[in-house]
């Protein structure tokens, strides 16, 4: 072999590492379900071909749980978090975890939707509301229906002992002048089931062993689509929800492509991904899933995330006193 062509053989030997290493690596920790994961990495990728993204996917108090034991102990390694909900996201403010970063596509969002200081921004709405079995006597269309005498000894609901998203289901409709506190005891007298998480409530109603139910939305709304006995009622009062905010890790190692992740899930691209998995998205403009109503139709109630953090302890302890004695 002559030394000419050795030398282009080691160039050549070079080249391809050296490319490899070209290629950023953004590290994310997500609670995202395996497949939506996946595509929202595949997608990013796609519109980012710089950009490798490397993801760990758990669900969110086990998530939690690895990336706090990581932070006690020094280490930091995702750059970006994409979770269930806001509370958890304030609880990573409050201990100085999160690096406030002001995405230009913010201003198509509602304020309650995101950190004003940039710390983290709502991706999705995953909304609570109420499911009816078909074959059902009554149509409930308000919370307040649930704990009317036609309804006793028939309701479950998920625990905020056990789901997240009923623990802020719980904080948003006891901070309501209109239900508050009472409304729970209320619940409780009327024998309301609460227990487990949406899975159960969807089990319950959709085999007709409790002909209503509380329940996120897309659980409901696909099943239904799928031939179940079930629907899915969006109350007039309004429907609690999580948001599946993202953030940047305040020690993250590749902010510049924590920024452009963050960026797209926000921007129409991101957007109308979410739409494709088959959620409601932040973004008002972008449209809804089918079985759906009209993005206008749905009343969104309001939410304090930080109060609900503050809150949380107590408000579980006050449950617990009212349904489990």
């Amino acid at each position: 072999m002559t030394v000419k062509k050795t030398l282009l053989l080691c160039a050549a030997a070079l080249a391809f590492p050296l490319s490899v290493q070209a290629q950023d690596v953004l590290t994310l920790y997500t609670s995202q379900p395996n497949q939506d994961a996946q595509m929202t990495v595949d997608a990013f990728e796609a519109a980012n071909p710089d950009i490798k993204v490397e993801w760990v996917r758990d669900g969110t108090t086990k998530l939690m749980t690895k990336l706090r034991a990581e932070l006690s102990s020094g280490v930091v390694k995702p750059d970006v978090l994409l979770i269930a909900d806001s509370v958890t996201m304030e609880s990573m403010v409050s201990d100085g975890y999160l690096y406030p970063y002001l995405s230009p596509n913010r201003d198509k969002y509602e304020d309650s939707l995101y950190s004003k200081d940039g710390y983290y921004y709502g991706t999705k709405l995953i909304t609570t509301g109420i499911v009816r079995h078909k074959q059902a006597p009554q149509h409930p269309m308000d919370w307040s229906d649930l704990v009317k005498t036609e309804y006793k000894n028939q309701v479950v609901m998920p625990s905020p002992l056990y789901s997240g998203a009923a623990l802020i289901h719980l904080a948003t409709l006891t901070d309501d002048k209109s239900l508050g506190w009472n409304y729970y005891e209320q619940l409780h007298a009327n024998q309301a089931m609460a227990q487990g998480g949406n899975g159960g409530v969807l089990k319950a109603v959709a085999s007709g062993t409790k002909p209503y139910g509380v329940i996120v939305d897309f659980l409901a709304i696909r099943e239904a689509a799928k031939g179940s006995p079930i629907e899915f009622i969006f109350p007039k009062t309004g429907v609690t929800m999580v948001t599946e905010p993202v953030a940047i890790m305040k020690e993250a190692k590749n902010k510049a492509a924590a920024k452009r992740f963050v960026d797209f899930l926000l921007s129409k691209e991101g957007q109308a991904l979410v739409l494709e998995q088959g959620y409601l998205p932040a973004r008002s403009d972008i449209g809804v899933p089918e079985g759906f109503p009209k993005r206008t139709d749905i009343r969104l109630m309001p939410f304090d995330a930080a109060k609900t953090l503050r809150d949380n302890e107590a408000n579980k302890e006050r449950f617990s006193k009212i349904f489990e004695g």
